[in-house]
Protein backbone atom coordinates (compact mmCIF):
# COMPACT_ATOMS: atom_id res chain seq x y z
CA UNK A 1 0.00 0.00 0.00
CA UNK A 2 1.21 3.83 -0.68
CA UNK A 3 0.55 4.68 2.90
CA UNK A 4 3.07 1.90 4.04
CA UNK A 5 5.82 4.28 2.19
CA UNK A 6 5.26 6.94 3.60
CA UNK A 7 8.34 8.81 4.96
CA UNK A 8 9.15 11.90 6.63
CA UNK A 9 11.16 12.90 3.38
CA UNK A 10 8.95 11.85 0.85
CA UNK A 11 6.54 14.38 2.30
CA UNK A 12 8.33 17.13 3.00
CA UNK A 13 9.50 16.46 -1.45
CA UNK A 14 6.05 16.44 -2.18
CA UNK A 15 5.71 19.82 -0.45
CA UNK A 16 8.57 21.51 -2.37
CA UNK A 17 7.13 20.07 -5.71
CA UNK A 18 3.69 21.27 -4.96
CA UNK A 19 4.88 24.93 -3.66
CA UNK A 20 6.73 25.15 -7.10
CA UNK A 21 4.17 24.16 -9.12
CA UNK A 22 1.23 26.18 -7.02
CA UNK A 23 3.71 29.03 -7.54
CA UNK A 24 4.23 28.70 -11.05
CA UNK A 25 0.89 28.68 -11.91
CA UNK A 26 -0.24 31.53 -9.35
CA UNK A 27 3.04 34.10 -11.30
CA UNK A 28 1.03 32.28 -14.20
CA UNK A 29 -2.24 33.68 -14.10
CA UNK A 30 -1.23 36.94 -12.60
CA UNK A 31 0.46 37.82 -15.61
CA UNK A 32 -2.48 36.68 -17.78
CA UNK A 33 -4.65 39.08 -15.70
CA UNK A 34 -1.93 41.68 -16.01
CA UNK A 35 -1.98 41.42 -19.75
CA UNK A 36 -5.98 41.36 -19.64
CA UNK A 37 -6.25 44.98 -17.57
CA UNK A 38 -3.61 46.10 -20.37
CA UNK A 39 -5.86 45.28 -22.97
CA UNK A 40 -8.65 46.70 -21.13
CA UNK A 41 -7.04 49.76 -20.32
CA UNK A 42 -7.95 51.57 -22.59
CA UNK A 43 -4.90 54.15 -23.17
CA UNK A 44 -5.39 55.12 -19.55
CA UNK A 45 -2.19 56.11 -18.25
CA UNK A 46 -2.48 54.90 -14.80
CA UNK A 47 -4.17 51.97 -15.81
CA UNK A 48 -1.65 51.18 -18.10
CA UNK A 49 0.82 51.70 -15.71
CA UNK A 50 -0.59 49.32 -12.66
CA UNK A 51 -1.20 46.42 -15.57
CA UNK A 52 2.69 46.81 -16.53
CA UNK A 53 3.88 46.45 -12.77
CA UNK A 54 1.58 43.70 -12.35
CA UNK A 55 3.06 41.80 -15.53
CA UNK A 56 6.88 42.67 -14.29
CA UNK A 57 6.12 41.32 -10.52
CA UNK A 58 5.00 37.95 -12.14
CA UNK A 59 7.87 37.68 -14.63
CA UNK A 60 10.05 38.31 -11.79
CA UNK A 61 7.75 35.71 -9.31
CA UNK A 62 8.16 33.33 -12.31
CA UNK A 63 12.18 34.01 -13.04
CA UNK A 64 12.37 33.23 -9.41
CA UNK A 65 10.58 30.04 -9.31
CA UNK A 66 12.35 28.59 -12.20
CA UNK A 67 15.54 29.84 -10.56
CA UNK A 68 14.83 27.75 -7.24
CA UNK A 69 13.75 24.59 -9.79
CA UNK A 70 17.37 25.11 -11.50
CA UNK A 71 19.41 25.79 -8.60
CA UNK A 72 17.94 22.46 -7.17
CA UNK A 73 18.87 20.53 -9.93
CA UNK A 74 21.98 22.12 -9.81
CA UNK A 75 22.70 20.90 -6.55
CA UNK A 76 21.14 17.32 -8.06
CA UNK A 77 24.16 17.47 -10.30
CA UNK A 78 27.26 18.42 -8.57
CA UNK A 79 26.78 17.10 -5.67
CA UNK A 80 23.87 14.06 -5.90
CA UNK A 81 21.53 15.64 -3.67
CA UNK A 82 17.98 15.36 -5.20
CA UNK A 83 16.27 17.38 -3.29
CA UNK A 84 12.72 16.40 -4.43
CA UNK A 85 13.37 13.20 -3.91
CA UNK A 86 15.31 13.60 -0.78
CA UNK A 87 17.86 11.08 -1.44
CA UNK A 88 21.57 11.81 0.02
CA UNK A 89 24.12 10.21 -0.36
CA UNK A 90 25.62 7.82 1.84
CA UNK A 91 29.49 7.70 2.65
CA UNK A 92 30.71 3.88 1.44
Amino acid sequence: SQLANLTIGGIISALIRLVLVVAALVFFFILVIGGIKWIASGGDKAQTEAARNQITAALVGLVIVFAAWAIVQLINTFFGINIFELTIPTAV
